[in-house]
């Protein structure tokens, strides 16, 4: 089949929004969508506030959603939020932690702007050969590469690992030299899924009883900023797991104790540095679920999905906008704002 030019779909690629972002001191939100709530909610909240935005696949949502529809659902993303008065969008549709070569040519073949390949589990050598070898593809087209440097814990769609491993600052200038990776994710203590920590981990608030997790690894971002002066710097495993969302699933027939997350306060920390681009999954996850289980509560005699995954979506819109203006400070960031 002959590649699709994401161009042709009006999406763009990381490069230029990452200079920008590094240079004024915010980070580009990446969120994670597996429908068409989710991407609705996207779209919505960074049109309105005037915020690149990053439309995040994982392996799961492609299998669950078809690469062929989300490619299309991009697509129309476009055009959604030239539709709500953002004339000027930029949204890159990105692969989440690609595993192979082959998932990540597909991606770009299908008209993704950008891929992360994660080699991070393998061999340092291996992980540069990989790493390398998606470059020199993506580069063809013009698709830019995130690759993964250091292990997080916790669990995302099939990515999962107990223990973390801290980025090495001394591997960092050589992995990137060598790969020629556009950005570089790492390991400072962020974790995938809704319990980033375990309650042994963390120490608990006495007034309120919540579980506090420990501070992210600022003296490992610092060393690897000064070894990479300006170069992209990712974030996963960014959720910070809202209690509010958490006290609404709970109250209405969920069970999610000790759910826990990245506080807020860090994460804008990052986002002031050269971390460019944060992901966020589980708080969408949460704030769907919340809607949903809220809705069947009250209204136990509804059936149709459009009553209970419009409650979701709202919740989500909300989400979003905090995010983007409380915690990133990627609204109105946007070259052309009109």
């Amino acid at each position: 089949m002959a590649v699709v030019d994401y161009k042709k779909l009006g999406l763009v690629n990381t490069r230029d929004m990452f200079k920008r972002a590094i240079g004024g001191g915010y980070a580009i939100p990446a969120f994670n969508f597996n429908n068409l709530e989710q991407l609705q909610a996207i779209i919505t909240a960074s049109s309105e506030l005037k915020s690149p935005v990053i439309l995040q696949v994982s392996k799961g949502a492609r299998k669950y959603a078809n690469q062929t529809l989300l490619r299309y659902l991009a697509e129309g993303a476009v055009q959604y939020a030239k539709e709500l008065g953002c004339h000027h969008p930029e949204i890159v549709l990105h692969l989440d932690h690609g595993d192979s070569f082959e998932t990540c040519k597909s991606c770009v073949d299908f008209g993704f702007s950008s891929v992360m390949i994660d080699g991070s589990a393998l061999p340092y050598e291996e992980n540069i050969a990989l790493t390398k070898k998606v470059v020199e593809y993506a580069h063809q087209y013009d698709v830019t590469v995130e690759a993964e440097l250091g292990v997080l814990a916790g669990v995302e769609d099939e990515v999962a690992s107990e223990v973390s491993h801290y980025t090495k600052p001394e591997e960092v200038v050589d992995f990137s030299t060598r790969t020629g990776c556009d950005s570089l994710a790492i390991s400072i203590g962020t974790s995938h899924g809704a319990y980033k920590f375990t309650p042994e981990q963390c120490t608990r608030d006495p007034k309120t009883g919540r579980l506090v997790p420990p501070p992210l690894a600022f003296d490992v971002l610092a060393a690897i900023e000064k070894q990479l002066p300006g170069f992209p710097i990712v974030l996963h495993g960014s959720s910070s797991v809202p209690q509010e969302y958490v006290d609404i699933i709970n109250e209405h027939g969920g069970k999610l104790p000790n759910a826990v997350g990245i506080p807020e306060d860090q994460l804008r920390r990052a986002a002031k540095s050269a971390v460019c681009k944060i992901n966020i999954d589980s708080d969408s996850r949460l704030a769907f679920t919340a809607g949903v289980r809220q809705t069947f509560d009250e209204h136990p005699e509804y059936f149709d999905p459009r009553q209970y995954c419009g409650k979701a979506r709202e919740y989500m819109v909300d989400l979003y906008k905090h995010k983007i203006t409380d915690v990133l400070g990627s609204d109105g960031k946007l070259v052309n704002c009109d």
